[in-house]
């Protein structure tokens, strides 16, 4: 059971050190998903991950829909010069912005025990990682746990199944992402927020490789 005071969590990010706080009993940062929660009508979002914006430790592959992680990564003076990069965190952002709607994509994990999927604002700071800030929404996997994150506070989920494969549903209007559990055709876990900018995918990844899986429809069936 959380302690009702913030507990400081310490992780290993691209070789940088950021201390994470946990949101107490008290602090109404994340709600999880209730029964039919998301209501809306979904829309297929097709994208491929974005080179520009892409840490020089993540290599990109698959027609730009997979990345992967490289210890050593690419020297940064080899790395085009670029704004849009992430210069200190292992991320990459989606090439699509989001304004509106419901979409529903899935990604594929392999050999990886740390990462995180999500959104983030198209324009949020490159110095800063996703899941530390107001600008960023994303669940995460490490320790071979789940959390929900953002504005650096976290919370624990339960009830996912392997990591190997989940979706993620967002629904821009409603101010709601969901951790979907595929094979239960479920949503475990939401994150509430106030979307009023545009949208990427966002990824970060310490380890292993991710797949995106983009251009689905919502699942049948799909629950809260």
């Amino acid at each position: 059971m959380a302690s009702s005071r913030s507990v400081a969590r310490v992780s290993r990010l691209a070789g940088r050190t950021v201390s994470f706080l946990s949101a107490s009993p008290t602090q109404s940062v994340l709600w999880p998903a209730r029964r039919q929660i998301f209501t809306s009508t979904g829309n297929s979002l097709q994208f491929r991950l974005d080179e520009r914006t892409a840490h020089s430790s993540l290599d990109l592959f698959k027609k730009d829909t997979g990345v992967i992680y490289r210890m050593l990564g690419l020297d940064p003076s080899h790395v085009q010069t670029n704004p849009e990069r992430f210069r200190d965190w292992a991320v990459v952002f989606g090439d699509e912005k989001i304004t509106g709607g419901r979409h529903y994509w899935e990604v594929t994990v392999k050999k990886s025990q740390e990462f995180r999927v999500g959104v983030a604002e198209a324009l949020m700071s490159r110095d800063d990682c996703v899941g530390t800030n107001g600008s960023s929404w994303v669940f995460g996997y490490a320790q071979r746990k789940w959390f929900a994150m953002t504005n650096n506070k976290m919370v624990p989920v339960t009830l996912v199944g392997k990591a190997d494969r989940v979706g993620i549903l967002l629904d821009f209007e409603a101010g709601l992402l969901g951790l979907v559990d595929i094979e239960k055709r479920r949503v475990v876990h939401a994150i509430r927020g106030h979307f009023k900018t545009p949208l990427c995918p966002a990824f970060g990844l310490w380890d292993g490789e991710l797949l995106t899986h983009s251009g689905l429809d919502e699942p049948e069936g799909l629950e809260g």
